[in-house]
């Protein structure tokens, strides 16, 4: 145990599609966190960025940028980049100032203008970077690996298309009763089967959008809380930021090639499975313990491998949980009551940011018709390119 922090505030800027600067979303963000957490802007010691970038190139640093749009106060300042596990980085690092001493309230924030489709990396000539290597030498788009994947999950545990189709049924549910989600109107399983076919077998409603949008927290030290006048607050309790262990023997985006099982055994999870693992082992709890998850559903096919991986079910068993109703809003250990990326589509920086202010408000008790009933445990999982892992666990 390394020590819990608090999440004193926490504050959404709604996804959308809205034309304006990821500045603004952030900002927005953090004003509603800070409100949240009664705090003045000046009362912050540190602001931790999660980066916006373009085809991996970070060409916006989120630190400075926010701290600047806020209005100089001469608090530290810290960028961090992981793709999509940017946000979870972000609260790492914040963390770790608060544990080291550094600061007492530190402002993590993330925010993105999501340009429209598939992303894609920028021009020019990268050949170390595997995802350049990815769109380059195979033309394989994000929605490409997804489909992939969701074969190779057909192939190995007879998941089915009516299964997918259930995972954005439920995530749509979820995401009515969520007023900063992007998309906020029901499906059926009959709507996702007639949607366009992007990536065979996903359809349109099975992939995630690109989004605007923006989240901020507000971390303090236990101490800081507590002359603050909060005595039980949501706290973090372990952040998972992990890297894969050789042999990789699955492929994974955006790797192209695998680790060979010929040359070493596997040992122990895979890449996904040893994100939670981490997490668990450092919070000291494990899967049974949990009151409900936020997992990274790029697509309906990856939600249920994030299923299986967090150890919610056993392999290949992830369909039968769905079906079964447990991760429903209601079920025993419900996932993406938020309304996950079906609902919100990705705005990259923001997003691992906004899974914990999920976590926050329902652990507070604070979802409106969303909640959770009796929520003590959550959990994050999602990842960023280029083997970022990403999970928090919070309680209360």
């Amino acid at each position: 145990m390394t020590g819990d922090v608090a999440v004193l505030g926490a504050g959404m800027h709604p996804w959308g599609k809205w034309g304006r600067s990821f500045v603004e979303y952030g900002t927005a963000a953090a004003r509603t966190a800070l409100a949240d957490a009664g705090l003045d802007w000046r009362d912050v010691a540190s602001v931790v960025g999660a980066d916006t970038v373009r085809g991996g190139y970070p060409g916006y640093v989120a630190g400075a940028t926010f701290a600047k749009a806020l209005g100089w106060q001469g608090a530290r300042v810290t960028s961090v980049y992981a793709a999509c596990a940017s946000g979870a980085q972000a609260v790492s690092t914040a963390r770790a100032q608060i544990l080291a001493g550094l600061a007492d309230v530190v402002l993590v924030v993330g925010a993105d203008a999501a340009p429209k489709g598939f992303f894609r990396p920028a021009g020019g000539d990268r050949p170390d970077d595997p995802d350049w290597l990815r769109f380059r030498v195979l033309g394989a788009t994000n929605p490409t690996y997804f489909g992939l994947y969701a074969r190779r999950r057909m192939a190995l545990h007879g998941d089915t298309l009516e299964d997918f189709a259930r995972v954005k049924v439920k995530n749509a549910a979820a995401g009515t009763l969520n007023p900063n989600a992007r998309y906020r109107k029901a499906v059926s399983t009959e709507e996702v089967a007639a949607s366009a076919v992007v990536a065979d077998p996903l359809r349109l409603l099975d992939i995630c959008a690109t989004s605007d949008g923006g989240a901020a927290l507000v971390l303090t030290s236990m101490e800081f809380a507590r002359r603050h006048g909060v005595r039980n607050p949501v706290r973090i309790r372990a952040v998972s930021t992990v890297t894969p262990t050789y042999p990789t023997t699955v492929l994974d985006l955006p790797d192209i090639a695998t680790d060979s099982a010929a040359g070493a055994e596997p040992q122990g999870p895979g890449f996904r499975a040893s994100i939670a693992r981490a997490a668990y082992e450092e919070a000291g709890i494990g899967p049974e313990d949990l009151s409900l998850a936020e997992v990274y559903d790029l697509s309906t096919a990856l939600e249920l491998q994030w299923y299986e991986d967090l150890g919610l079910c056993g392999a290949g068993e992830g369909a039968k949980l769905l079906r079964d109703g447990a991760t429903a809003l209601g079920g025993r250990i419900p996932v993406n009551v938020s309304g996950g990326l079906a609902s919100f589509g990705e705005a990259v920086p923001a997003q691992a940011i906004a899974q914990v202010c999920e976590l926050t408000w329902q652990l507070r008790g604070a979802a409106g018709e969303r909640q959770v009933e009796g929520a003590r445990v959550g959990v994050t999982a999602n990842q960023g390119l280029f083997g970022h892992g990403s999970s928090v666990v919070a309680v209360r």
